[in-house]
């Protein structure tokens, strides 16, 4: 797949949507199986599952495997004052996702702190959030880093629903 590529959630996180190159051509899609869970199967151009993400049974943490199963990582999220910050862990290495407070874009940064991927929300305030991702990695699938993207908007999905479900005195 292409290293700049955009894709959106849908409103009530399910349904299927393209994956679009620069040039508005379409490159696969994203499945996202169900609005009463948070997984997704990342596709070709043919249509085969190249890469999935869900949370695990009571996990907080986001896996992303091959379609044969094969575990490529997990994101999860990491106390920060003042930004956002995530981690993918991955069998051979550790990827930092961090972004400013209140903003919508967010870099990935391998272990040496050299910028491997970036991200950003193009929308999403009545609308379903839509992104670009910069794949500026030789070890990273492009179709692995949306994933990423898809698990960094899920825990923040989580976080917001949960902030807003307080208990009432």
């Amino acid at each position: 797949m292409e290293k700049c590529v955009y894709f959106n959630d849908n409103f009530f996180s399910s349904g299927r949507t393209d994956i679009y190159n620069v040039s508005q051509e379409k490159l696969g899609n994203l499945d996202l199986k169900s609005a009463f869970g948070s997984s997704l199967n990342v596709e070709n151009e043919k249509g085969e599952v190249v890469v999935e993400g869900s949370f695990p049974f009571l996990s907080g943490r986001w896996s992303i495997k091959q379609a044969d199963g094969t575990e490529l990582g997990e994101v999860k999220a990491s106390f920060a004052f003042f930004s956002k910050r995530y981690h993918y862990l991955t069998t051979h290495a550790t990827y930092e996702i961090e972004s400013p407070a209140f903003s919508k874009e967010y870099t990935i940064l391998d272990e040496n702190n050299t910028e491997v991927a970036t991200f950003k929300k193009v929308n999403g305030f009545f609308e379903s959030a839509a992104f670009e991702l910069k794949n500026l990695s030789d070890t990273l699938l492009t179709e692995e880093l949306i994933a990423v993207v898809m698990g960094v908007n899920a825990i923040e999905k989580r976080r917001n629903s949960s902030a807003g479900t307080g208990a009432a005195t």
